[in-house]
């Protein structure tokens, strides 16, 4: 009986220690497996890895040789470009001094003809002055009018200058919030004002200004040219048309986009051989 239990009793220690030592080979097997699968895992990041950096090599490589080819082509360009202008600048060069030889020996044949004429046309006005000795007074004082009516300009619209001429120093700008030049004067109006002609001209041009908004440019004698911007409209005149001094050309507004906070107003310049001049000077 004692033997028996004995028997059970070292049964029961030997399933202990097989169930123990199974239990340890089950975790040793679950460590490799776990060992292997970090090893493969992180084998595939790092060939991935390696296949990117790979990739991305050959594509800077190619960036790196196509902007070289570029830089080249773009040198060759420039090369040929800056040959083909010194050529350009040698014939212009060549061609300005055979212009400049060919005016100056036009210049003084001209000079020795005015002189020629000069000369004879004093010989008849002396003989003139003697049979009429009134008629010099006449004629210079004919044309000294009409130089002086030439040279005067009317006040395109009857208002208040809010803004003036300023080209040699700066002017502050409501709008823009900046000091700048002025290149005419601001007349202040209210919207829908006639605008009148400052002078008898031709309508050179009836356009969108981007800075000035809706503009009339009319082109007059001796070189002069009057802007009227910042209009709300222009149907009195068209492109072309011949127009009077005091004829209605457009009506005031607020277009200029430089100017919007300056209200209803006219913008008007005056230019003499595309420069532009003080508007006050020459308004009557």
């Amino acid at each position: 009986m004692r033997e028996r239990k004995n028997e059970e009793k070292n049964n029961k220690k030997w399933l202990s220690i097989t169930g123990f030592l199974i239990s340890i080979f089950l975790l040793l097997i679950a460590i490799v497996l776990s060992a292997n699968e970090e090893k493969a895992t992180r084998e595939a990041k790092i060939n991935r890895n390696v296949t990117i950096v790979e990739q991305t090599s050959s594509e800077f490589s190619r960036t790196v040789n196509e902007i070289r080819e570029e830089i080249k082509n773009n040198t060759n360009v420039n090369t040929n470009a800056t040959g083909d202008s010194e050529n350009v600048i040698q014939n212009q060069v060549f061609t300005n001094e055979s212009n400049e030889d060919n005016e100056n020996t036009n210049n003084n044949q001209v000079t020795e003809n005015n002189s020629n004429n000069n000369s004879n046309t004093n010989k008849e006005n002396n003989d003139e002055d003697e049979l009429n000795p009134n008629a010099k007074d006449t004629s210079n004082k004919n044309a000294t009018g009409e130089n002086q009516a030439q040279d005067q300009f009317i006040k395109p619209v009857d208002g208040e200058n809010i803004t003036s001429y300023s080209m040699d120093s700066l002017t502050y700008s409501n709008t823009l919030q900046e000091w700048i030049t002025h290149r005419g004067i601001d007349i202040k109006a209210d919207k829908t004002t006639v605008v009148k002609a400052s002078a008898s001209g031709t309508v050179k041009y009836i356009k969108e200004d981007p800075r000035y908004g809706l503009s009339i440019t009319i082109d007059h004698k001796n070189g002069f040219q009057t802007v009227y911007s910042s209009l709300l409209s222009t149907e009195f005149v068209k492109e072309g048309d011949e127009v009077q001094q005091g004829q209605s050309i457009g009506t005031v507004g607020n277009s200029a986009v430089f100017e919007t906070l300056d209200g209803s107003h006219l913008h008007f310049e005056i230019l003499k051989d595309g420069e532009y001049v003080n508007p006050d000077i020459y308004i009557k």
